[in-house]
């Protein structure tokens, strides 16, 4: 099969290394961008065609498939685009509710796949913390936070020249969409909530850099999220805990531990995960469940049913209820 990848900045390069390293034997990629820079670099490592505009990359090439990279706000045309063309969509994160109703429907109607990435679902951490949430017969408690500082995330631009500077797709509201997908699936759905948010920081941004939510969920368990943009040190920092269970998370594959009620002491929980790390990123940052992603995706192409663990439909709650949190929305 032949994928386009649209957008070939960090994301999208991260996408066709995965491709072209681990799908070789029946993926072939193309990419667009309208930057001839990105476009000559993405050539040279990975030996494969660009183009500047998509109508050329389709004719030419004929792709069943794309995978949208570009940055969130150009997100819900270019896949409306897509679907007009008979392409199955792949696309990168999502951070506004523009036309995800009409898109849900239109794949719908075209019988195409609709994959929408939610990285953190893929990872062997998660599995493994939802497992023992799950599992347990007693509320939990979670203390979680989230943060690394804005000029960090892209080292090599400035903040303000990609999507984290404008405050409708800002870097909170981003790890909020990253979060709360795999926080509402582990602890349930949310039934009450307050927010507590401030700047505290000298960045050039016209939002809130730091935001403490309080979460109760329909399953009684509850949380204290702080999600931020300040964080010098880049930080994930997880604890669940009850009286039948105790983990703590840094966010990394070695980082995982539980508290073993026999022993008395915290043990190394092993996730057998095999670490692609990209060096660019933060130590939290991890390839091999970007790898699963589109595992899952190429394997929807080909006919395998049910392997997306997040869908546009449970989007749609997510960045309404982030909506809620950023008070666009009551």
């Amino acid at each position: 099969m032949k994928l386009v990848v649209i957008g070939l900045g960090s994301m999208g390069k991260r996408r066709i290394k995965l491709l072209t390293g681990h799908f070789a034997d029946n993926v072939r990629v193309c990419g667009v961008d309208t930057r001839l820079d990105r476009r000559e670099e993405v050539e040279q490592l990975y030996d494969v065609r660009t183009y500047a505009d998509l109508e050329s990359a389709i004719n030419n090439e004929q792709p069943i498939g794309a995978l949208i990279c570009t940055s969130p706000q150009t997100h819900p045309v270019l896949t409306l685009v897509c679907l007009e063309k008979q392409l199955h969509v792949f696309s990168e994160i999502n951070l506004l509710l523009d036309s995800c109703e009409n898109i849900i429907e239109q794949a719908k109607v075209r019988n195409l796949k609709l994959f929408l990435s939610s990285t953190l679902l893929y990872r062997k951490e998660i599995e493994y913390i939802q497992l023992k949430v799950h599992s347990t017969s007693s509320k939990t408690h979670y203390r979680y936070h989230v943060g690394q500082y804005l000029p960090d995330w892209h080292p090599w631009e400035s903040y303000k020249d990609f999507f984290v500077g404008n405050r409708s797709t800002n870097g909170c509201r981003e790890l909020f969409a990253i979060e709360l997908p795999w926080i509402i699936r582990t602890f349930g759905p949310i039934a009450h909530y307050h927010v507590v948010k401030d700047k505290i920081s000298s960045l050039e941004i016209d939002y809130p850099d730091s935001y403490m939510v309080t979460l109760e969920h329909e399953s009684g368990h509850k949380g204290v999220l702080h999600v931020d943009v300040v964080s010098r040190k880049a930080v994930r920092s997880l604890e669940v805990y009850s009286e039948q269970l105790h983990i703590l998370w840094d966010g990394t594959p070695q980082g995982l531990s539980m508290y073993n009620l026999e022993a008395k002491q915290m043990e190394s929980i092993e996730t057998y995960q095999e670490v692609d790390q990209d060096q660019r990123y933060a130590a939290n940052i991890i390839e091999n469940a970007y790898l699963e992603e589109l595992i899952a995706f190429i394997g929807e192409i080909e006919g395998q049913e049910d392997l997306a663990r997040y869908t546009f439909a449970d989007d749609l709650t997510t960045l309404a209820f982030i909506d809620r949190i950023e008070g666009i929305a009551q």
